[in-house]
């Protein structure tokens, strides 16, 4: 993606606010053509009020958003036709076959029958579900309909897809084909791609940049390796360790290394989260007391971390201003997709 193209999804200032509640503040996003990027946050940020204000499906309170030129809120039919939406419950005809489901949807978009056909055989075996095309679609598993609604979304032929919550309640083997097929989306067709999710993990694999998002406030947005160069140019490191013997003393070592905020343990290792680079004297001190180490790594351009961070740092100020004591982002930063 060259950073010299002009953004397909543009936002100044938008916001959303619903009586005393701001469920999207001051948003100021730019996303360009071809890049997959990830709107992040827990349920109740305000990713949906976002999605549904650029799909011209909401009006906002103040700002402007557009998508290709055209104004989201002023020109909601022509967002209908540049772009698709993949809700995170697809919901089908369930007596119709997955071929039939797509011919309909292609008919709602006034495509001619010819087209509809091509089209259909052609994106049904795009995603993968040639095989299953004639069954009904009340007998597909998630993981099917996830896939015969991205080939739905396809048939409009939309330059920017936004998908909500993608990869939520498939198998791994689901996760990892549907995965694969939205990176696909981007590379070999030049599609945008615009995911609002919670799942960490999955979305680190296929984003090429990401969005955190808080109580409807952008709190950080770039590469993931750029949020976590950030971290560490702000004094923020993360250590994960283990050692032999693995008891309370070795515990009470790590906490008192020298500038660390907290020590907690998360299966066989110790997370140690420090103010500044702790491995040497880490090393040293072990092999004083009579620890080997195990296990000792840095984490690095790790998204749960990037997450910890920011979503700590933004929970602490909107406790401070509202009285409100920690722990839901705190919560949600430590969650695992």
């Amino acid at each position: 993606m060259e950073e010299t193209l002009s953004p397909i999804i543009h936002t100044e200032g938008l916001t959303k606010c619903y009586g005393s509640k701001t469920a999207v503040s001051e948003l100021n996003l730019d996303i360009y053509p071809g890049e997959i990027f990830g709107l992040l946050g827990p349920n109740g940020a305000g990713k949906t009020t976002t999605t549904l204000m650029l799909l011209g499906l909401s009006e906002p309170t103040s700002g402007q958003a557009w998508i290709d030129g055209k104004n989201c809120t002023r020109e909601p039919i022509e967002i209908k036709r540049m772009v698709g939406y993949l809700p995170d419950n697809v919901g089908f005809y369930s007596d119709m076959t997955g071929r039939e489901n797509l011919h309909f949807t292609g008919r709602l978009n006034g495509l001619p029958e010819d087209v509809i056909r091509k089209r259909a055989e052609d994106l049904l075996e795009k995603v993968g579900m040639t095989q299953a095309a004639d069954q009904k679609t009340g007998t597909y598993s998630r993981g099917m309909k996830q896939r015969l609604g991205v080939a739905d979304v396809l048939m409009k032929d939309p330059s920017v897809i936004i998908m909500d919550e993608p990869t939520l309640g498939i198998d791994p083997e689901g996760m990892r084909e549907l995965m694969q097929l939205i990176r696909r989306l981007a590379s070999e067709d030049g599609r945008t791609i615009l995911i609002s999710s919670h799942q960490l993990y999955q979305i680190q694999q296929i984003c090429d940049r990401v969005g955190l998002f808080v109580e409807g406030k952008l709190v950080a947005c770039g590469k993931i390796d750029e949020l976590a160069r950030s971290m560490h140019r702000e004094g923020q490191y993360v250590l994960e360790t283990a050692a032999f013997p693995d008891d309370g003393g070795f515990k009470e070592l790590l906490e008192n290394l020298g500038n660390v905020d907290s020590v907690e343990r998360e299966g066989e290792f110790y997370v140690v989260r420090t103010r500044s680079d702790a491995k040497r004297e880490l090393l040293r001190r072990a092999l004083d007391a009579g620890y080997t180490l195990a296990h000792l790594r840095q984490r690095e351009n790790d998204l749960d971390e990037i997450y910890h961070r920011y979503f700590e740092e933004a929970e602490q100020e909107h406790g401070e201003e509202t009285g409100k004591k920690p722990g839901r982002f705190a919560a949600f930063a430590r969650e695992k997709g």
